[in-house]
């Protein structure tokens, strides 16, 4: 019930977000009707559709794509004759025969109706399942959580019913502005007599409005040009949510509060099964009875994960440290991109990354729900009689995750190591690369994905064009933490992939290192690429994946780090050029 309140909470702002710009003329051209019979329909309408359309976006079948863009251009010409026939009613009739019934229906026969005292239930339920169909609402903290965790998770019931309580609070918010909007449109009428002039406005609104989401300027344009942000709101709620509430599939670069140690700590609840797992690596199955009288270190992570990647020498070093006093570390895969799913990359990476202890394969996240676990990474602390009784939440505070292992030892009885090791001493036994820790004092740009179900800041004129084939331009500047494509990509819901050799991504960013998580095509042959910082080659500014001259490959599916910038670090712009077609190009992070 506490995640549906805050669905309809985040949906009630929405009406502070400039992606509800588009839908307003739609339903301000009804705000003269009776609201039962008028508005509430096409609110309902709209409600239901978006509930639809979202709950099957998140499946994220590659049909299902092609049926909502199906979808939305028959909206769009809906919407259009509805528009012409509220400017010109007679002229609709005779220039669009084809539509005349349709035209007719949707504009004045429910005028008719409403005279009639039917007031065109029908006609207003049609329009707002098409408006549903256009709608397009600014992806902000709350529907971010919902919809990442549907990809997680996959469509349910559930999810859906969050989707739609998201969709009514947003339509609670249009209802407030149909009724302001049809008193202000009823005064006009009665004091000025401009009725008809007002119905035409309303009509170039409405086709305005089909031209912007046409060109994509609903979810692009009026997105960077937003003078009040929700996220800030939605945030807060999110933070005021308690953490069991919250669902699955939360930020990779979540960090939590410090957690008391020392002290006694409390009973947070059981070991979960770890029977969900798909497979394992390292080890046989493991589970509560074999585990029985074992310290338990349970790390959630996922290979390509740069918070994941920076904590891991913190991991191995305790795994190693610890072993023979009692602990055993199960790390549990849970994949965030498809190609994480594979059981041979994961192979890779667990030998790439020098990961001895036990892995378990979490790709249906079985494991990932019994704990009601949300972020990448966490840490949980399990004692020798199989109770939860810490955890821990993203990078840092590796010096007081080491005491609680350490109490929890001693509370078994084991014996201890010396004293714990300093943390400049782990931090120094880091593969240099990836997992060096972040510069926080210089990182301002944040996580940012490219697929379009999470984008954010994206900057090539026109938006982007959901799944389907598009030719995307970089613009000339970029502001700090603006990207932007060049050349014929095709952005999916969790990648963009590049259809002709030379496309480009460039970036603007501010941090010492800048990582971007790609794939060769499906072919699997390598993809080469060129690097470029502010028009130049990096130079010594070049990633471990980069050299000098900013050239390199795209082997596998992995996190690249292409830029790490020594001394003084400043905002830079940052461009890859892929002189192969085919790549796959997931997500940039930053440290």
């Amino acid at each position: 019930m506490l995640l549906l309140v805050l669905a309809y909470l985040g949906g009630v702002l929405t009406i502070l977000s400039p992606c509800i710009l588009p839908v307003l003329p739609f339903v301000f051209a009804r705000s003269d009707r009776p609201f039962l019979r008028s508005g509430l329909p096409l609110l309902i309408g709209m409600a239901l559709m978006f509930a639809v359309v979202a709950s099957l976006a998140a499946v994220g079948s590659q049909w299902v794509a092609q049926a909502n863009q199906v979808g939305r251009w028959i909206a769009l010409v809906v919407m259009a004759v509805f528009a012409v026939a509220l400017l010109w009613p007679a002229l609709a009739n005779r220039l669009l025969s084809p539509f005349q019934r349709l035209g007719v229906r949707l504009s004045a026969s429910a005028d008719a109706a409403s005279d009639a005292g039917r007031g065109g239930v029908g006609t207003s339920l049609l329009i707002g399942v098409a408006t549903g169909l256009l709608w397009a609402p600014c992806a902000g903290p709350i529907l971010g959580l919902i919809l990442t965790g549907a990809a997680l998770q996959g469509a349910s019931v559930g999810t859906s019913g969050l989707l739609l309580a998201y969709a009514l609070g947003a339509a609670t918010s249009l209802a407030l502005a149909i009724w302001i909007g049809g008193r202000v449109f009823t005064a006009l009428k009665q004091r000025l007599g401009v009725g008809e002039w007002v119905r035409r406005g309303l009509g170039i609104a409405a086709l305005l409005a089909v031209v912007a989401i046409a060109m994509g300027w609903d979810t692009g344009v009026l997105t960077r040009l937003s003078t009040v942000s929700t996220a800030r709101l939605e945030q807060g709620l999110l933070d005021a949510l308690p953490a069991e509430a919250a669902p699955a599939g939360g930020s990779m670069m979540m960090q939590a509060a410090d957690q008391a140690a020392g002290g006694a700590l409390p009973v947070e609840g059981t070991l979960p099964s770890l029977a969900g797992a798909t497979g394992w690596l390292n080890s046989p199955p493991l589970d509560g009875p074999a585990l029985r009288g074992k310290v338990v270190l349970v790390d959630f992570w996922t290979y390509s994960c740069i918070n994941c990647l920076r904590a891991l020498p913190y991991v191995r070093d305790w795994a190693e440290r610890y072993r023979d006093h009692g602990l055993v570390v199960i790390g549990v895969h849970a994949p965030e991109f498809a190609f994480e799913r594979n059981l041979g990359n994961v192979q890779r990476a667990v030998k790439d990354l020098q990961v001895t202890y036990p892995v378990a394969i979490d790709n249906e996240f079985a494991i990932w729900r019994g704990f009601n676990n949300r972020y990448w990474p966490a840490h949980y602390f399990i004692d020798a009689q199989g109770r939860i009784r810490a955890h821990h939440f993203g990078e840092g505070n590796y010096a007081q995750s080491e005491q609680i292992i350490r109490q929890l030892l001693r509370e078994a009885g084991n014996t201890l190591p010396g004293e714990p090791a300093p943390a400049m001493a782990m931090a120094a036994s880091a593969r240099e690369g990836v997992e060096r820790q972040a510069d926080m004092r210089n990182l301002k740009s944040p996580e940012t994905y490219l697929g379009h179900a999470r984008a954010e800041h994206f900057a090539s004129p026109g938006g982007q064009q959901p799944d389907r084939p598009a030719d995307y331009q970089v613009p000339a500047a970029l502001a700090l933490n603006q990207w932007a494509l060049g050349g014929r990509w095709t952005v999916g819901d969790e990648d963009a992939q590049l259809a002709h050799a030379g496309g480009r991504i460039a970036f603007r960013f501010h941090a010492r290192d800048l990582h971007l998580v790609l794939a060769p095509g499906q072919d699997g042959k390598p993809v080469r690429y060129r690097v470029r910082l502010d028009g130049q080659p990096p130079g010594a500014a070049a990633g471990g994946d980069v050299s000098a001259d900013g050239s390199g490959q795209v082997g596998e599916h992995r996190l690249y780090q292409l830029i790490r910038q020594s001394g003084d670090v400043r905002e830079r712009t940052f461009e890859i050029e892929f002189l192969d077609p085919g790549v796959h190009a997931y997500a940039f992070t930053f440290g």
